[in-house]
């Protein structure tokens, strides 16, 4: 076999395989994933102080997708709900929560984490980056929401929070096929196709409202749609392409009239420079919470 050929087929047949391993996954559930449990123990100690703010607690809790998505998954259910009525948004869900079903729910979720944590070492690189991608993009989404004026902040920063779960599955899952990790056309391939699925799949099986889930399923071709669609959708695709020129004003500036999302949420003819910035200032807020 040609020497140049070998190692696409190689790849090809990799991620074949690794394609049919995912696909099986969703099957068999239930799916669960890796988490930082800096953050649930950061949350440990803000709660300790009797006198601490709900806006700092909603800001460590939301810094942790997974935690984020269970602490609303909580709020939701039938012992905290007895009224049926779903919350979206993180800082509604903390406030029926209360402060010490939050300790516990922090620790319960510390220790999962940690029992599984080793195993996830030799990708703890790309979590970690796949983790600040998420709280930078629920930071941008917060101040959309905020500026538009569509929707809660909040719900925005927990939608952004858990619409990368899908692919932090695909992640710890891949880790145990090096040779596909290292080809990055190869899994990137296999990230688009797939990571969408696994994220409904995990946050049906958090009992996230529906709403989210949609809005995480569409908002990736949002801007480029001219039909209606859920706000919160176009909160979350707006943010997407902010955060791909946060570090090109000039190119945001042409890229936001095109944008079909911004258009409808009123943003297209937003000062990119003024977005950019309060994006940066809600980002710094987040990590200062999280004591980084």
């Amino acid at each position: 076999m040609d020497s140049k050929v070998a190692p696409a087929a190689q790849a090809e047949s990799a991620g074949s395989a690794f394609a049919r391993e995912l696909a099986a996954s969703l099957s068999i559930g239930p799916i669960e994933l890796p988490s930082y449990p800096d953050v649930a123990l950061r949350v440990q100690q803000v709660l300790a102080d009797d006198a601490v703010s709900t806006e700092m607690v909603v800001r460590i809790v939301g810094a942790e997708p997974m935690l984020a998505a269970r602490v609303v998954s909580l709020a939701n259910s039938a012992a905290m709900n007895p009224s049926s009525h779903q919350v979206t948004d993180l800082r509604t869900a903390v406030s029926r929560m209360g402060f010490d079903s939050l300790r516990a729910a922090a620790v319960s979720f510390a220790m999962a984490q940690l029992r599984a944590r080793a195993e996830y070492a030799d990708i703890e690189q790309q979590l970690t980056r796949n983790w600040r991608d998420s709280v930078s993009f629920a930071s941008t989404a917060s101040v959309v929401a905020r500026r538009s004026q569509r929707m809660s902040p909040d719900t925005a920063l927990f939608a952004a929070l858990v619409a990368g779960v899908g692919k932090v599955y695909i992640l710890t899952r891949v880790s145990r096929h090096p040779q596909l990790l290292a080809d990055a056309f190869a899994y990137q391939a296999i990230v688009r196709e797939w990571h969408i699925k696994f994220a409904r799949s995990l946050l049906a099986s958090w009992h996230v409202a529906e709403d989210v889930i949609e809005a995480v399923e569409v908002y990736e071709r949002r801007n480029q749609e001219a039909r209606p669609g859920p706000p919160l959708a176009d909160v979350l695709a707006c943010a997407a392409l902010i955060n791909r020129h946060h570090d090109a004003p000039a190119r945001l500036a042409e890229s936001l009239p095109l944008s079909h999302a911004a258009q409808r949420l009123g943003l297209a003819k937003a000062a990119p420079d003024a977005i950019i910035a309060d994006a940066a200032s809600e980002l710094s807020k987040l990590n200062a919470a999280l004591g980084r």
